[in-house]
């Protein structure tokens, strides 16, 4: 994929840039991986002194879906003379921890606040959790390190000039901690955030291996640097002009076939692009990736700066918890999860001042007043994030056996106001029969399409700008859902609005959004802009 970038002055520098944007992901050039479609194991020929393996088709080619029941599952297993290395991926959160022991020892990079899946894997390979390594204090998730070192007695490390209100231990620049017979180097680097961090593993012999670039560096794209901004302190281009400081003197001078292990992968919102894949050798991303192609510190702040999306308003709430701490998981879920009957959901309702959470993937049986659909399905954490305030009161609507599931990715998340769920889910509140049910007004794509084709009808791309560049209907107005709710105003009150997203996922959030703000003139598109434009879409 070719990404541009149409603001540069500089035609002869924008040429150079856009020629080198493809996205292009390794795994430590192993090109034989393309072939694989189960767990392998294969011997590297550049380095025989470790196995690597992986549960992906290929790091360059894969795309995990989120799924409806979904845990911390295993991507990338490496095992070396000197260490093992566990790469556990999430995909609601497009996020990636890592496990690294050797000679019993242990540390964990960037937890996320279930804590058991690490506690387990320690135990069945009979090591002890020492450390808990942060690259930075994450937005987009509350991390789990304070109660894992609760629990184990591991000491949390943080980078250059990090403050937390618990105790901490702030590593120096170029600070190498010991891990049974290996060194993990502190790498300053700053830019995403002022604390950032990057973890270099090095083996027995004092060779680098692999670098852990939390949010600095990702596949094909590098961290957004607004995220750490403070009114009258620091901006974005002081913090991208940072991460230009800290790609060129700290990731830049690494030998080419150091590993490079992300944080995020495709579908955070913590890049602008992140592109796919689990892994890549640095030498890759130094050809390859935008960002770390030549340029003055100038072009590379304005390259990174561009367009920047706006960032889900729950960032900035769990930014915080993680500097101040947050309750036990486990404590949270006993306080949470109280079953409610249809009959009492209103009252309920009503007196917390709270919100129905519809998380069914499916609102073809029609929806509930007070209710937002987001589905299970789709990057569920990351939407409700966006659209809903984290201190909202919030009741789940989920199938049935899978409250928990809901509530588990809520929290990690830091939404922890849940009042309960709806026993027996949306069929029970048919049952009841003393709930009003919305018909969900939806038309298949060649309804739709035949619609959106006049001009005379007011039609609404809730997709991204990124999205819509690559085109769009001809007659409709590009609202992004993140903004629908502050835009409603440019909504007419005289007709009906037709919605359409990228899959269909987006619009039912966007119609059940919409009905808690009292507008019912909705109509949306089952399916999503290719089925659109497929069915003759101008």
């Amino acid at each position: 994929m070719i990404q541009k970038f149409t603001f540069l002055k500089n035609t002869a520098f924008l040429k150079q840039i856009t020629s080198k944007l493809e996205q292009s992901i390794c795994t430590r050039n192993i090109k034989c991986l393309s072939q694989l479609s189960k767990l392998n194991k294969i011997n590297l020929q550049c380095n025989p002194s470790f196995k690597f393996s992986t549960q992906t088709a290929c790091s360059a080619n894969t795309k995990q879906a989120p799924k409806s029941n979904e845990s911390q599952n295993t991507t990338t297993v490496i095992e070396h003379n000197d260490f093992y290395v566990e790469q556990l991926f999430t995909g609601c959160l497009a996020s990636y921890t890592y496990y690294i022991e050797s000679n019993g020892e242990a540390a964990i990079i960037d937890p996320l606040r279930e804590t058991k899946p690490y506690t387990d894997l320690a135990a069945r390979r009979g090591a002890k959790i020492k450390y808990i390594l942060e690259s930075h204090f994450h937005a987009d998730f509350v991390s789990g390190h304070i109660s894992l070192a609760n629990k184990t007695g591991a000491k949390i490390i943080y980078g250059p000039g990090a403050q937390a209100l618990y105790d901490i231990h702030v590593a120096k620049d170029g600070e190498e901690i010991q891990l049974g017979n290996i060194k993990l180097q502190v790498l300053h680097t700053p830019g995403h955030t002022t604390e950032s961090s990057c973890f270099l593993l090095k083996d027995s012999k004092n060779q680098p291996h692999s670098v852990y670039t939390g949010d600095t560096l990702f596949l094909g794209e590098v961290g957004r640097p607004d995220l750490a901004v403070k009114s009258g302190q620091i901006t974005e281009k002081d913090l991208a002009g940072m991460l230009f400081d800290s790609i060129k003197n700290k990731l830049l001078p690494l030998p080419d076939n150091v590993i490079v292990f992300p944080s995020h992968g495709a579908g955070s919102a913590c890049g602008k692009n992140i592109g796919k894949g689990h892994m890549c050798d640095i030498g890759t991303q130094k050809k390859k990736n935008y960002a770390l192609q030549p340029m003055s510190r100038d072009q590379f702040i304005q390259v990174v700066t561009h367009e920047l999306p706006k960032p889900p308003q729950y960032f900035f709430y769990d930014a915080g918890l993680n500097k101040t701490g947050y309750a036990n998981l486990e404590d949270a879920k006993i306080n949470n999860f109280n079953a409610i009957k249809p009959e009492n959901l209103q009252q309920i309702q009503a007196e917390a001042k709270g919100l129905v959470l519809d998380c069914r993937n499916s609102i073809d049986e029609g929806y509930i007043d007070g209710s937002i659909n987001i589905g299970l399905n789709t990057p569920f954490a990351v939407w409700v994030g966006t659209l809903i305030d984290p201190k909202t009161p919030l009741i789940l609507l989920t199938e049935p056996g899978q409250e928990e599931e809901a509530a588990k990715r809520l929290m990690r998340i830091g939404f922890d106001h849940i009042i309960g769920f709806v026993d027996g889910g949306f069929q029970a509140i048919k049952n009841s029969g003393n709930i009003k049910i919305n018909t969900s007004k939806i038309l298949n794509a060649e309804q739709f399409t035949q619609i959106a084709n006049n001009p005379q009808n007011f039609v609404v791309d809730v997709r991204n700008k990124s999205e819509t560049d690559q085109g769009k209907g001809h007659t409709a107005q590009t609202i992004p859902l993140a903004e629908l709710g502050s835009r409603v105003h440019e909504l007419p009150k005289d007709k009906e609005v037709y919605i359409y997203c990228q899959s269909g996922a987006r619009s039912k959030m966007a119609i059940t959004l919409l009905n808690t703000l009292g507008i019912k003139n909705i109509i949306i598109a089952h399916d999503g802009f290719k089925a659109l434009h497929q069915a003759g879409l101008k």
